[in-house]
């Protein structure tokens, strides 16, 4: 497999970026005109002397903004171990480079919007949560790995990568479509990785949890739901298990995503807006599309679903329950558990059922391999194990914050459950702390979010030469109603007498009700919505 290179300086001059490639014996040098954009190799003697130099982790990409391109770069990274003798690295700070020396050259809309992508971009950026490694793909699991060909074997990083999962591929199509610069730059995943060395039995393992967040159909928690036409269902994140004994691996996967048909659930300034199932489109087509391509890639799964069986959840869950029937029944097993119903009133031991029902393709799926590879002596298990119980318990809380945070904006619920096995007072403080973030957030600042994801990824693009993005939305005349109403109470004037002060209430408290009335019908006109996405990508 060819490597990407480690370490870097970054020489900029007036004209150019110099790349330097700083690992041992290297000698190769990336240079990106700042004018053309042109991308070439060089050797270190064509550095200038005159540049400002600096060392850099990584390159994550460029991008085209209103001011012209920009160059983002990995500054600061931290070791977070070592897989099969590889480090993975999460990156912790990154830099965003303009290629134009002034923006001078901008009208003030211009300058506006500029600043509002620039923002975007390190709204993504700041969010916790990206991995690479500069000699092992990262971006598969070890499953897939086990099964690839000679040819496989010798791509580049950036050529096999999975592209499902690589969150820089959009960033990186410049220096991808050139082979020779693909050892400057390496896939970067978004997600959860935590490697921990265990032992039980007197036995050394190392158990390693990655989630790899997908970039297809990516976004925050209400502006997107559902599949797209292509099956790729929203929010989707692949969870690997890995563990290394001796000389033997074991890797056992799970995915998640949103339920696999056209539905949708826009903020509205509700509490939980109501779902939403489109009735003008063939939901079989994506839905086949997003099953063929499971099946493909992970075989024979089993599909659970813990929504709500009643009120408004109720028809998605018929919905789903209905499609599976007709597709591939023989490789998939579907389950619904209705959480909420279940373990309400604390009964949190009734996800034993659940537990129950899943038993019995435990072993068909390899999950007691423990066992197998020698670490566990026969009849021994794994809840009994507390050390060990410990530390996987908290990774997968952690994990399980991680990715929220990712798509919902805070830390998941009920990880105090998931933690110690009860839920605590303390925890039951601060799932209500967190609902009441999300609800702000939904509501107030995720479109901001979804528009910062879709410009990352690419399902935005910007044109210098256009007129106005569509920053510059007009809101209509409600929202105007509702802007205007502060204004007004300005101009009061005082009472002299009862009736006029009678008048005056009555005049307010309608007014009141009145716009209360067009805010509560009229949510989603105040509410902060995407932006730069198609309404059809939205619905």
């Amino acid at each position: 497999m060819a490597t990407a290179y480690e370490r870097f300086n970054l020489h900029a001059t007036p004209e150019k970026f110099y790349i330097e490639a700083c690992d041992d014996g290297a000698n190769d040098v990336l240079v990106i005109d700042r004018v053309s954009t042109e991308m070439t190799l060089a050797g270190i003697k064509d550095i200038p002397p005159s540049g400002v130099t600096r060392p850099i982790c990584g390159i994550m990409g460029t991008i085209r903004l209103v001011a012209g391109m920009y160059l983002i770069v990995i500054t600061r990274k931290r070791k977070v171990g070592d897989l099969f003798g590889h480090t993975v690295w999460k990156a912790l700070e990154f830099d965003v480079i303009s290629y134009k020396k002034t923006i001078l050259h901008l009208t003030d809309f211009q300058m506006q919007d500029n600043k509002a992508f620039l923002s975007m971009l390190r709204n993504v950026l700041n969010t916790d949560g990206f991995y690479f490694c500069t000699d092992y793909d990262l971006t598969h699991t070890q499953q897939r790995l086990s099964n690839t060909s000679p040819d496989f074997q010798e791509m580049s990083l950036l050529e096999r990568a999975d592209q499902r999962f690589m969150w820089n591929g959009n960033l990186l199509r410049e220096i991808t479509a050139q082979p020779e610069l693909h050892k400057f730059a390496f896939p970067v995943i978004h997600g959860f990785i935590v490697m921990n060395p265990c032992c039980i039995n007197g036995k050394v393992f190392e158990w390693i949890l990655i989630s790899r967040r997908s970039c297809f159909r990516a976004g925050v928690r209400y502006y997107v739901r559902g599949i797209d036409s292509e099956g790729h269902a929203a929010n989707f994140v692949e969870t690997e298990q890995i563990v290394q004994y001796n000389n033997a691996r074991v890797s056992f996967v799970q995915t998640r995503g949103s339920m696999p048909f056209f539905w949708s659930q826009r903020p509205n300034l509700k509490y939980k807006p109501k779902p939403q199932i489109s009735t003008d489109t063939n939901h079989m087509d994506g839905f086949r599309r997003h099953f063929e391509s499971q099946v493909l890639i992970y075989g024979k799964q089993v599909i659970l679903n813990l929504v709500n069986q009643k009120g408004s959840e109720l028809p998605l869950e018929q919905a789903f329950a209905k499609m599976v029937n007709v597709t591939l029944a023989s490789l998939l097993r579907y389950i619904a558990f209705d959480f909420h119903k279940e373990c309400s009133k604390m009964r949190w031991h009734r996800l034993q059922i659940l537990v129950d029902a899943v038993s019995d393709m435990q072993e068909e799926f390899g999950c007691v391999s423990f066992q197998r590879m020698g670490v566990l002596h026969v009849g021994q298990k794994i809840e009994e194990q507390a050390d060990f119980e410990k530390i996987y318990k908290n990774a997968w809380a952690d994990n399980a914050n991680a990715c929220a945070k990712q798509y919902a904006g805070t830390g998941a619920l009920k990880t105090d459950f998931t933690r110690t096995g009860k839920r605590t007072h303390w925890g039951l403080v601060m799932d209500g702390w967190n609902s009441m973030i999300r609800y702000y957030k939904n509501n107030f600042s995720d479109g901001f979010r979804q528009d910062s994801i879709d410009l990352f990824l690419g399902n935005y693009t910007v044109d210098e030469t256009d007129g106005l993005t569509p920053l510059h939305m007009q809101k209509d005349w409600k929202f105007l109603l509702v802007s205007a109403f502060p204004i007004l109470l300005v101009f009061h004037h005082c009472c002299d007498t009862w009736t006029e002060t009678l008048a005056y209430v009555l005049f307010w408290g309608m007014a009141s009700a009145l716009t209360a009335a067009v805010i509560v019908v009229n949510g989603r006109e105040f509410v902060d919505a995407p932006k730069l996405v198609q309404k059809e990508k939205m619905d």
